[in-house]
């Protein structure tokens, strides 16, 4: 989906101290036997390691950097609304690996790239109206994996989540680091996170401020259901998502909805044409809102779309609204 925050350097000094350099664990060599995953809900066999991945979106990309496979890529496509790239904790991946495509990928971006896996999601790259899915690739003999956030699951054509968002995390890191032969990279990582994530979780207040997650929409808010990352950055941090009932991940709903709940806080996903100011503004005066608690109160708090889309970047945004969560109501 979209867009970057110019620095984390927290996060970056725990993934440092996590080990995910190329120097700790060395990736497997092609000719190693096969692997196979469960991905989606479905068993996937990789018949060699992958040399030439693709990547569509800055938290699938980070993902990938973060376990220090930047030498196992040959490509990423995002949008260039990203922020400054260089603050960021794997600016060297950046700098590395080529940027394919300021756009989502398409079938002649990884056929270029010669691509033998694409690393993408639904609505993260993959998609129906363009024909770029994961069937359309494998009839051309391209590999993919699906971003665990992001698997259908059954409930409508079109909704997507099927396991709290912070286990889609560890869950695509952990099959990451099999199908790259990087098992102990992953698990360091893993174990660094959840450590991060359990000392914000013991500092939650004890009376939990209803939060909600606003990304864009005027006429219809876009927003998080609890299968998209915010949920468990919000409830971790010490929040109860207000739209935790809505089985989606990144779905659309009603400004009705938002008023009948009465969010203590909002927070703003910051990405793309329209400035988290812009969107601050408009909340502030939208006439509908004028009686819910976060806005007359002028609890507003934002976060960057790499924060809120599954990536890396997750725990460390954990830590940063539990910070806010704990101030914001004194």
């Amino acid at each position: 989906m979209r867009k970057l925050l110019p620095a984390a350097l927290a996060l970056a000094a725990t993934l440092t101290a996590s080990g995910c350099g190329a120097t700790v664990e060395p990736a497997k060599s092609t000719t190693s036997h096969a692997v196979t995953l469960t991905n989606c809900g479905r068993k996937v066999t990789y018949d060699k390691v992958p040399q030439r991945v693709v990547t569509n979106d800055v938290g699938i990309t980070e993902l990938m950097f973060a376990l220090g496979l930047e030498d196992r890529m040959a490509g990423f496509a995002m949008p260039d609304d990203k922020g400054d790239l260089n603050g960021v904790p794997w600016k060297d991946g950046y700098n590395r690996v080529k940027w394919l495509s300021k756009d989502q990928l398409t079938k002649e971006n990884v056929l270029d790239a010669r691509a033998d896996l694409v690393f993408a999601g639904w609505n993260y790259g993959f998609r129906e109206d363009s024909g770029f899915t994961p069937d359309a690739l494998h009839k051309l003999g391209i590999p993919t994996y699906t971003l665990t956030e992001s698997c259908r699951n059954g409930r409508t054509e079109t909704s997507r989540g099927i396991m709290p968002p912070l286990e889609a995390l560890y869950t695509d890191l952990t099959n990451l680091g099999k199908l790259f032969g990087v098992e102990k990279r992953a698990a360091t990582l893993i174990a660094g996170f959840r450590k991060e994530v359990a000392a914000v979780h013991d500092k939650a207040p004890a009376e939990r401020p209803k939060v909600f997650l606003y990304d864009s929409g005027q006429d219809q808010p876009f927003t998080s259901g609890r299968y998209a990352a915010p949920e468990q950055i919000i409830s971790e941090a010490g929040g109860v998502n207000v739209m935790h009932d809505v089985a989606d991940s990144w779905t659309t709903v009603g400004w009705e909805s938002v008023v009948e709940r009465d969010p203590d806080i909002i927070v703003i996903c910051d990405y793309g044409d329209v400035s988290a100011e812009r969107k601050k503004k408009f909340l502030l005066s939208y006439a509908p809102l004028r009686n819910v608690s976060a806005v007359k109160h002028r609890r507003i708090f934002v976060l960057d779309y790499v924060d809120l889309v599954e990536s890396p970047r997750n725990p460390s945004a954990i830590a940063r609204l539990g910070a806010y969560l704990r101030t914001a109501q004194r």
